[in-house]
């Protein structure tokens, strides 16, 4: 039956392509300035329908225009803090990507406060066709959280949490289950905190600072994917504002459709989330982690680390309690940074003995430079704020702006994401085959030779191989490419610079840089991806050039998600980079082609 239902809508594409341009005459979107740009009264009447909450937007970044150094470089200090930059309107927490975009205020912004401003907001932009932006935390690597003379919809004030003991679905007759409502303005930080507070655990993203919406809609990692699946396939239920302005509810019963394409279909192409409803599980007893950097003294010794590793994850990590990554660099240095759940510290300390005990038993080969550390606590205090100051506080960052919240925490591993510059960000997915013994060995190859030209690292919880059978089951309902369900990881290889605009005197782009970096990058990719050419990447971690991101992002369900996008936004008032449908639009935005 599915195959069919797809079969047919593949069908149907180019001729509901052909009947939308011809009953959609051609436009263009208007900017400032241009006839048909909204006068003063016209917002006026938008900032009374949402109570107040339109703002003309301006930039930090006016410090930088005048002869004062000093004020210019203290908001350039405090780009590295990602609360500074989700308090700012007109900032996004990566500030451009070299030779493709620059992170650009918008002219104005609505702090929306509920599903009624959204509407407001989108039913404005659609009559005055205007550019629309929707930001929620505004982590996008590729600036779709931004655009130069757009309307920008601000989802930060949607901030409630809701726990259900047992929660059913509008309209649907399904067994109650436990469930916990966000406010599309969440970060997961907050989510995690009030979840495991109440006892259960919600899968969402690693990252503190992430907002739960857009992290849903790409699908969703976080650190314990291995076992509790995708964010985006624990969504129960989502209260969305479609292109029409319509509020609606949609879930397996309801807008069915809509639905599944929000489960990984990508971050506002189709609508404005305003709130999500997620499964819960049973908390697991303990949360950790385990580090260790070890360095080898040769290339080839390197090598063979990087062999006995790969030997060690396939027969004593590949399983529902091991996430996060592993980092092979330049410098033939070995960077484990791994998680666990389930598992107590002891046990997890046992696991890695073997494998240390091999790298010690080699110490003319090999330095160990941090020794293995496996920490872990009972899950409610992973994300506890106090608890992590007062006993891990060199694994948190906290936000040090005068009056800030206690809780405004942040992983001390992810500040060098705030604000930076991209050069390059790619990645891949390795199907779960190349850690059989007649394959690993070219799975070596590869990564030593990659390692060779740029560093790059193995995110072991961004592959559902190894997971359990019911998270592989509800992954498959998503939209995202099914390569995901058979490969044990992602491949990620980056590089950035320091929070850079072009025109600001000391924080310009290296351009040159990072043109070189950008081809390491890629030569870096290209020795993985040989093994696995047609494996697909990570939408919200992938290159902002992605060659055939249609099929990349999706595999096989690219052709009903377009369906989805001609039913509820036939005009692409939802329109971002490498969006469902944004291959019928210019590269701005703008103009339909």
């Amino acid at each position: 039956m599915i195959r069919r239902y797809l079969l047919k809508a593949a069908a149907c594409l180019p001729l509901m392509g052909a009947a939308a341009r011809a009953q959609t005459a051609p436009f263009k979107r208007v900017r400032p300035g241009e006839p048909g740009w909204p006068p003063a009264a016209r917002w006026q009447e938008l900032n009374a329908k949402v109570g107040g909450q339109l703002t003309a937007v301006r930039s930090p970044l006016e410090a930088c225009k005048g002869a004062d150094k000093a004020a210019c470089d203290t908001v350039f200090k405090q780009f590295k803090n990602p609360y500074f930059i989700r308090d700012n309107v007109a900032l996004t927490q990566t500030t451009g990507w070299a030779e493709a975009w620059a992170s650009t205020p918008s002219a104005y912004a609505i702090d929306a406060r509920n599903a009624a401003d959204v509407a407001a907001a989108v039913n404005f932009a659609r009559e005055n066709k205007l550019r629309l932006v929707v930001r929620g935390g505004g982590h996008s690597y590729q600036g779709t959280s931004n655009a130069p003379d757009s309307l920008l919809v601000r989802t930060r004030p949607m901030d409630k949490i809701e726990m259900h003991d047992a929660f059913v679905g509008q309209g649907c007759s399904e067994a109650p289950q436990p469930a916990v409502s966000l406010g599309a303005g969440n970060i997961w930080l907050k989510a995690y905190a009030a979840v495991t507070k109440a006892g259960r655990y919600v899968q969402g993203g690693g990252c503190c600072t992430v907002n739960v919406a857009g992290l849903v809609q790409s699908g969703g990692f976080g650190s314990f994917s291995k076992n509790f699946g995708l964010a985006s396939a624990s969504l129960i239920e989502a209260e969305v504002v479609t292109a029409d302005g319509q509020i609606r509810i949609a879930n397996a019963c309801t807008n069915s459709d809509l639905f599944w394409a929000l489960k990984g279909g990508g971050g506002c192409s189709l609508g404005v989330l305003t709130r999500l409803t997620l499964k819960t599980h049973p908390s697991p007893n303990f949360l950790g982690g385990a580090y260790a950097t070890i360095k080898a003294g040769s290339p080839e010794a390197y090598k063979r680390l990087i062999a006995q590793f790969m030997a060690f994850y396939r027969d004593k990590l590949f399983n529902p309690h091991w996430g996060e990554s592993v980092r092979f660099r330049r410098d033939n240095q070995l960077d484990i940074e791994m998680v666990f759940q389930g598992l107590d510290p002891a046990t997890a300390q046992a696991t890695w003995k073997p494998f240390m005990d091999w790298v010690a038993a080699a110490a003319d080969d090999y330095k160990i430079v941090m020794p293995m550390m496996a920490m872990a606590a009972p899950a409610h205090f992973f994300w506890d704020a106090a608890f992590l100051k007062a006993n891990v506080p060199q694994a948190i960052k906290s936000d040090d702006r005068p009056g800030a919240p206690d809780d405004a925490i942040y992983w001390a591993g992810n500040v060098g994401e705030a604000g930076w510059f991209l050069h390059n960000y790619e990645s891949a997915w390795l199907p779960q085959a190349l850690l059989d013994d007649a394959k690993r060995g070219s799975l070596v190859d590869a990564l030593f030779a990659a390692s060779r030209k740029w560093s790059l690292q193995l995110h072991f919880n961004k592959g559902l191989a190894g997971a359990p059978a019911e998270a592989i089951a509800a992954a498959r309902d998503t939209a995202m490419n099914p390569a995901v369900l058979d490969a044990f990881a992602l491949v990620i290889i980056s590089a950035s610079s320091a929070p850079a605009f072009a025109g600001v005197a000391g924080h310009e782009p290296d351009l040159a840089r990072a043109k070189i970096e950008a081809a390491a990058v890629s030569a870096s990719l290209a020795e993985v991806t040989r093994l696995a050419p047609d494996n697909g990447a990570y939408l919200s971690e992938s290159s902002y050039f992605q060659k055939d991101w249609q099929t990349a992002y999706w595999g096989g369900n690219y052709g009903r998600l377009r369906v989805v996008k001609q039913k509820y936004d036939p005009d692409g008032l939802f329109f971002i980079h490498h969006g469902v449908g944004s291959d019928e639009w210019s590269a701005d935005g703008f103009a339909r082609l």
